[in-house]
């Protein structure tokens, strides 16, 4: 059973994601975060998609996700817990790692 991110975990783990420039940010009204992502064009969005579908795949973890043209936005909670878990900690390390619209 998946369980959800503890106090040490969201302190250690969480609040980094949430800090600085990562544009990762809590949505309202529930536990869950979400990220705004714009590409120069569909066909580097749609790979982006691809990447992360791939990964979300193997992980059995699967974004909530809306995509017009050039922008994807992304949120991630789990649902089996009703909340924020480690799998969306690493399937957001992995969406930053596969983010090709940064010029950093």
């Amino acid at each position: 059973m998946v369980e959800k991110l503890s106090d040490n975990e969201r302190e250690q783990l969480l609040e980094p994601l949430l800090e600085g420039s990562s544009g990762w940010t809590l949505t309202s009204g529930r536990d869950a975060i979400s990220k705004k992502f714009l590409f120069a064009d569909f066909n580097q969005a749609f790979s982006f998609m691809t990447a992360v579908a791939l990964r979300a795949e193997k992980m059995n973890h699967h974004p909530e996700w809306f995509n017009v043209y050039n922008q994807v936005h992304i949120t991630l909670s789990t649902h089996d817990c009703q909340g924020l878990s480690l799998r969306d900690i690493d399937l957001a390390a992995f969406i930053d790692k596969a983010d090709t619209s940064r010029t950093d």
